[in-house]
């Protein structure tokens, strides 16, 4: 049972919006700008590093007091059996010995590497890892009143901004971020802007969970993991449902998972046109969140929300307007331009007036809202620990390795 919930977990993250290869499955991706190394095939890395310098970046790498991540952690591990014994000889795991089989994907990849290059890339990765822990001053946007780590907030022409800021990541959702999300949005639900928007940085608007969220299984097991990660997911729900003000998505890029079923919350949603939305749940043995089991209905009605939250229909920008879920689509070229056009003369509105509307728009069912978001989470977290999410997720695992 144990087992078989930690695999559902896994893979209700990549339902959510995690892709498969950020999973600790995956092949190489390159490293965030946060921290950059040598490509692996580099023919500056040649000569190598000396012994000394590998054997000093072995002690630094011990000294960093920040987890750099799956990916990094693989790389890493990677160049050393690379620099130590050559490339990788030995037997593939079996497919279900998740861990070692991405250790082995992961120093397969170097393919004939040499030892001495192996061990110049090393140290350069580890030299970049440190780099990124040493003290740095970011440029603060105007009027920002707060500093969060996974999120940039600024306050300006009465427009509370509050962007998702792991670019690298395609901003997928940490559990430090839900917790950032949850106190910035308090905070602009109590000062004095007249509306507020959510966007994301970079070439993604949200890509979903991240899986480090739940990797770390806690002294009560996996059923004490399931329910703090239930509650988690119910505050940060609620937080939407009750927020007081006109709240506005900028869709900037593809949005997947729980950034997608909470849509239904916001008030207006503008997109550009390359934007996606992707709610791939029930194919993994999961269920749907944010309120979008009640509210997609009643925005698309009950088909064209059943291809989105049962069968997995990936929506253009185009698509979501037709059926409701985005406001208005606009030209990639001009999208920042026209819609913070539009978004400042919306904040010049009375604060009062916008306020209350919107309260009046919503009071009716706000008190529903609440009660579908218990029972989404109390479902979902029935999903984590059921036989057949195990099912679904093994069925997922023998198809990719047919690939």
């Amino acid at each position: 049972m144990r087992f078989g919930f930690q695999i559902c977990f896994i893979l209700w993250l990549c339902s959510v919006g995690l892709r498969i290869e950020e999973l600790v499955l995956c092949k190489w991706l390159s490293l965030s700008s946060k921290a950059v190394c040598a490509p692996l095939h580099s023919s500056a890395a040649v000569m190598g590093a000396s012994v000394e310098e590998f054997n000093a970046a072995k002690e630094n790498l011990g000294a960093l007091k920040k987890d750099p991540g799956n990916e990094v952690k693989l790389k890493v591990y990677a160049l050393f059996k690379q620099a130590t014994q050559g490339p990788c000889n030995t037997s593939k795991p079996s497919m279900l010995d998740f861990v070692n089989k991405a250790k082995w994907d992961a120093w397969k990849s170097l393919g004939p590497v040499s030892q001495e290059e192996a061990r110049q890339q090393y140290v350069d990765l580890i030299s970049s890892l440190v780099g990124t822990e040493a003290p740095a001053v970011a440029a603060q946007p105007t009027g920002s009143t707060k500093g969060f780590q996974t999120l940039l907030v600024s306050t300006e022409d009465n427009i509370t901004t509050i962007r998702l800021n792991r670019p690298e990541k395609k901003n997928a959702i940490t559990v430090e971020m839900y917790n950032e999300l949850i106190e910035a949005l308090d905070l602009a639900g109590k000062d004095d802007s007249v509306i507020t928007v959510i966007t994301g940085s970079g070439d993604y608007y949200c890509s979903g969970n991240d899986l480090n969220n739940f990797t770390k299984i806690p002294e009560g097991g996996v059923e004490k993991l399931a329910k703090e990660s239930g509650e988690l997911l119910r505050r940060y729900v609620k937080v939407y449902i009750d927020f007081p003000k006109p709240l506005i998505g900028v869709i900037n890029g593809p949005a997947v998972g729980v950034s997608v079923t909470l849509l239904g919350l916001f008030d207006v949603v503008y997109a550009t046109e390359k934007a996606t939305f992707h709610t791939p749940f029930s194919q993994l043995g999961q269920s749907p969140e944010g309120c979008s089991s009640y509210l997609f209905p009643k925005i698309m009605g009950a088909a064209k929300a059943s291809e989105m939250l049962l069968f997995n229909k990936k929506l253009t920008a185009t698509q979501a307007c037709e059926v409701g879920l985005v406001t208005e689509v606009f030209p990639e070229s001009s999208f920042q331009s026209e819609v913070w056009t539009r978004l400042k003369a919306y904040a010049k509105l009375p604060r009062n007036s916008l306020a209350l509307s919107k309260q009046l728009i919503r009071v009716v069912e706000k008190e529903k809202l609440h009660a579908v978001n218990d029972a989404e989470v109390e479902r979902l977290v029935e999903r984590w620990l059921s036989d057949e999410c195990m099912q679904a997720i093994m069925s997922f695992f023998q198809a990719k390795s047919k690939l």
